[in-house]
């Protein structure tokens, strides 16, 4: 309470002064949406200051230490809070404004090591495997995916066999930002024509890096394909990659049988045909062992990973709380299995708070699961509020809006 505003906030609220049960926790979670509370003006007319103090507002860390001197970005002021030991892992904001999420140098390394961990509690893949990585796709550099992704291909991967680099300018944050904001303005017919121009070059790069990154993800998974693959990429850009493959001729005879993938995340609104799983499984020879698929949110820190049953567990240090669909109330769990709006409290973040109540439905059982662990583990059936519904009203959303807006 006494080093995060926002908590302090709603504690006060809600008359909370200790925590004694689950029912308790619920008014003092944060929706996922607090972590882009802040004013857009914030970022278009780069007022540093204001997103500075907005920060505080949701971070556990003092940001009295944070130099803006010479900032003209949003990536610049990403770099001005890292200097300042306040890692901000921004989500990539692809539908709107990113989300700025507060982190600790702590945080970071947890997130690593858990993830290496993660990897090999779900599958036979093993640190010290010297797999050939390979994949395809463009991901947004932030601390947190740096962080990782760096510790994932200490743990697996051959440093003698890394594929080269990608030509094309760097996926920042800044640069999605200012994506969004001409997207904005041409839709409001205020973009300017040397805006547009710079926009479509810039595009135009992008795509033939990305066709040319696509043809170069070929060339290395074939070259290589005698070799234990380590497939880190999401389902798009994987079903892409063995499009391509087949074309080439090649297919599951012609791959090592103990070829790792790690998937992480959904679709991100890509249109795959009803067997793409099958389709990228068979290309690459992929088996059931050797499979790491998790569910997460950025929101939270700790992956949970798919278990040999197909669910996701949900590790001892995350608490799942499953609300209602507005998110206002503790749904009873005590037979087991429930269905409701996914909230949990992830008690290993140092660096902002731990609880946070997701837009997604989910279907958890507390039960021990059949592939013999005890731990409560989440259906893969998860949908978003938001995709079933066309929008998704967390109650406190409000709330806790007009306090951050208040403040910053």
């Amino acid at each position: 309470m006494e080093r995060i505003k926002l908590v302090r906030q709603r504690a006060e609220d809600a008359g909370i002064t200790e925590i004694r049960s689950l029912g308790d926790i619920v008014p003092l979670l944060l929706p996922h949406t607090a972590y882009k509370s802040y004013p857009e003006s914030f970022l278009t007319g780069k007022r540093w200051d204001r997103l500075t103090r907005w920060l505080a507002t949701v971070s556990s860390m003092s940001t009295d230490g944070i130099d803006l001197d010479g900032v003209e970005d949003v990536d610049g002021w990403i770099a001005a809070c890292e200097k300042a030991g306040l890692f901000v892992s921004c989500t990539s904001g692809t539908t709107g404004k990113p989300a700025m999420l507060p982190a600790s140098g702590t945080d970071l390394a947890f997130a690593a090591r858990e993830g290496v961990e993660a990897v090999q509690w779900a599958s036979a893949i093993r640190a010290g495997d010297n797999r050939t990585i390979a994949g395809f796709g463009a991901t947004a550099q932030t601390s947190r995916n740096a962080a990782n992704g760096g510790a994932l291909v200490q743990a697996f991967v051959d440093f003698a066999k890394m594929p080269p680099s990608g030509e094309g300018p760097a996926i920042t944050i800044g640069s999605i930002t200012r994506m969004i904001a001409l997207r904005k303005a041409i839709s409001e017919g205020t973009a300017m024509p040397d805006d547009i121009a710079e926009f479509e070059r810039e595009s135009a790069v992008r795509q033939a890096a990305l066709d040319a990154g696509l043809d170069g993800a070929v060339d290395h998974v074939i070259a290589h394909r005698a070799d234990r693959l380590m497939l880190m990429t999401m389902w798009g850009p994987l079903y892409q990659l063995a499009e391509k493959v087949r074309e080439r001729g090649f297919s599951a005879k012609d791959f090592h049988p103990e070829n790792g993938v790690f998937l992480g995340g959904g679709l991100k609104g890509a249109k795959l045909p009803e067997n793409y799983k099958e389709y990228i499984f068979e290309t690459f020879n992929l088996s059931p062992a050797y499979i790491y698929q998790m569910y997460g949110m950025q929101e939270a820190q700790t992956s949970m990973a798919r278990c040999s049953n197909g669910r996701y567990h949900i590790p001892a240090w995350m608490v799942c709380l499953p609300l209602d669909k507005d998110g206002s109330n503790l749904l009873d769990f005590s037979q087991g299995e429930v269905t409701g709006r996914a909230a949990f409290f992830d008690l290993s973040l140092e660096g902002r708070w731990g609880g946070v109540i997701s837009g997604d439905r989910i279907d958890v059982d507390f039960r021990p699961c059949a592939c013999g662990s005890p731990s409560p583990s989440i259906a893969d059936n998860i949908a978003r509020y938001a995709d079933l519904e066309g929008d998704d009203k967390i109650a406190c959303s409000g709330t806790v809006d007009a306090y951050v807006r208040g403040v910053a």
